[in-house]
């Protein structure tokens, strides 16, 4: 029966889908239409088929991994639980966990998958367990059947990577909330039993205990007691960060309050540099450069050839040109057979449409701000270093105490610079706050810089590392003395460089087609600005600056 069964599945997609290589061509329209159907002769009947239930999903734990799961704790080679520790490393709750804890729970820990609407843990109950999310979302509730989740609009989640439970394990106490399946999930656990049977408990309390000696040593916590204390310590857990990863895109909207333990992090905000006047000031200023004149000529001192240029242009509309008007107007009645005089009677090359040299305009795409045009290419964000943090600090609540008119709601990013963090919900932490902390916390007053002052620190640190580059390019003598290969056909470059980051603003009015990369990522995970570091404008050679240093290779 499975082998006919075996042959029929093929059959279909044979009829169906013709063939297994033309189903990853026509795929995504048998998502838009999923099922289809066929005249079965030898049944008499018509046969439908769902291609979704067939269709592959991404993100599911590894089949090798859920092999090693279902062996015993005892029959688990070191080669097996390597492998598994390594898999789960995806996993940000599992990754903060000491190396050597890391590979007692890649022994202990089994498998479990659960749908939709399953209640995983009771309130009142208990606890048995404590549970990895590998896969899927899960719901915190206060009732007991979790059907609140399903109707609250904005329920308490946890995705991919959270964990709940532990703390039920190290106490007999019973459990404060339900938690309760949203979608299909997947779950690695670990049973009591393991848990105490591998001392798993010793090194979650040495954790534990590492996190009440930081808030103990906290001047914010002094007066509290151990109980009060060890209520804020069940709230949080240990998170490590590396270099450069992003711990939250707003901390400020965020509903955590964050303790540094370790290490350093930065606050940074993204500048929309189109807001910023100094900006707009500081772009027509370097576009004015665009005409590539002596530099004397941009110091109002015009060289003798260029003032007499200037006079002959500027003195062609005033010269008489009635010889030509009336050769003009003859041809004109020879050809119409009457007079027609207009103000554009004039050789069009000798009209008053012949311009200045001087009278250059940028011809570019224009985009309107609140000081005026600016070029719509030269609308940029950027990136600004805001705050430095170090152990001890703590954000996201320096705003919770001060009145709604003096909150400074701005969007802040929060990087992480290698550091290990504690972060707390806000509702349950301002639960255990009295008035003494109060009082502390309104002390801690950060200022941090307007979005000017940020623009204008960029166009001064800009400013400096254009004018570094372009200096350590004159003097220092370059590696290859031979002249570089150029080929015929040069291609222009475009005036946004992805890779760099950086925008070029002397290309600004020249044609360049419009390029597209074979992989483009889709337009909702990119910022709505162009982001750039830095910002290369027209601007005088070096060599007119310093004169002394005209010969390039000169070290100083």
């Amino acid at each position: 029966m499975d082998i006919i069964m075996m042959i029929r599945v093929c059959k279909m997609f044979r009829q169906g889908l013709k063939g297994f290589r033309e189903y990853q061509i026509i795929e995504p329209i048998h998502r838009r239409y999923p099922i289809f159907s066929f005249w079965d002769k030898r049944k008499q009947s018509r046969i439908t088929f769902d291609t979704m239930d067939f269709a592959a999903e991404e993100g599911h734990f590894p089949p090798r991994a859920i092999y090693i799961t279902q062996k015993k704790p005892s029959w688990r080679t070191e080669q097996e639980i390597q492998a598994l520790c390594n898999v789960l490393q995806v996993l940000d709750c599992y990754r903060n966990y000491a190396e050597a804890l890391q590979l007692l729970l890649a022994k202990v820990m089994r498998f479990e998958r659960f749908g939709r609407r399953r209640v995983i843990v009771k309130k009142g109950q208990r606890g048995n367990s404590f549970y990895f999310i590998y896969l899927g979302t899960v719901a915190v509730t206060d009732d007991e059947d979790g059907s609140s989740a399903f109707l609250d609009p904005h329920p308490t989640l946890l995705h991919k990577g959270g964990c709940f439970g532990e703390m039920g394990l190290l106490s007999t106490a019973v459990r404060r909330a339900t938690v309760v399946c949203m979608e299909e999930t997947e779950f690695l656990v670990v049973d009591r039993e393991d848990f105490l049977a591998n001392k798993l408990d010793e090194e979650i309390q040495k954790e534990t205990r590492y996190r009440y000696n930081f808030f103990r040593n906290l001047e914010l916590f002094q007066s509290w007691p151990d109980e009060k204390l060890w209520q804020l310590v069940a709230l949080g857990r240990v998170e490590k960060f590396s270099h450069g990863q992003l711990v939250t895109k707003d901390f400020v909207d965020s509903s955590f309050i964050t303790f540094i333990c370790k290490g350093n992090c930065e606050i940074l905000r993204m500048i929309d540099l189109e807001a910023s006047s100094s900006y707009y000031k500081w772009v027509w200023q370097q576009l004015e450069l665009l005409d590539h004149k002596p530099l004397r000529v941009h110091q109002n001192v015009m060289s003798p050839m260029e003032r007499f240029k200037e006079f002959q242009i500027k003195s062609y509309p005033l010269q008489d040109f009635s010889y030509l008007k009336l050769l003009r107007l003859q041809e004109a009645r020879e050809q119409r057979g009457k007079i027609r005089i207009t103000e554009t009677s004039l050789p069009k090359l000798l009209g008053p449409k012949v311009k200045s040299k001087f009278g250059h305009s940028v011809k570019c795409p224009m985009v309107n701000t609140k000081f005026g045009e600016l070029p719509k290419e030269a609308v940029v964000g950027v990136y600004m270093k805001v705050h430095s943090l170090k152990e001890g600090d703590v954000v996201g609540i320096h705003q919770a105490f001060v009145p709604e008119s003096m909150r400074d709601l701005r969007p802040l990013i929060l990087l992480s610079l290698g550091t290990e963090l504690i972060r707390i919900r806000k509702e349950k932490f301002y639960d255990l706050v009295d008035k003494e902390t109060k009082e502390k916390l309104l002390k801690i007053e950060v200022d941090y810089p307007s979005d000017e002052e940020l623009s204008e620190r960029f166009l001064r640190e800009n400013n400096w590392n254009i004018f570094r580059k372009d200096l350590l390019r004159l003097l220092v003598k370059p590696l290859n003395e031979q002249q570089p290969f150029i080929p015929i056909q040069t291609k222009k470059k475009e005036i946004y460089d992805p890779r760099s980051l950086t925008l070029d603003l002397c290309s600004l009015d020249k044609k360049v087609k419009q390029h597209y990369p074979v992989f483009m990522v889709p337009q909702k995970y990119l910022p709505p600005l162009k982001i750039v570091q830095a910002v290369s404008a027209p601007r005088h050679k070096i060599q007119e600056l310093l004169p002394q240093y005209k010969n390039a290779g000169v070290l100083l």
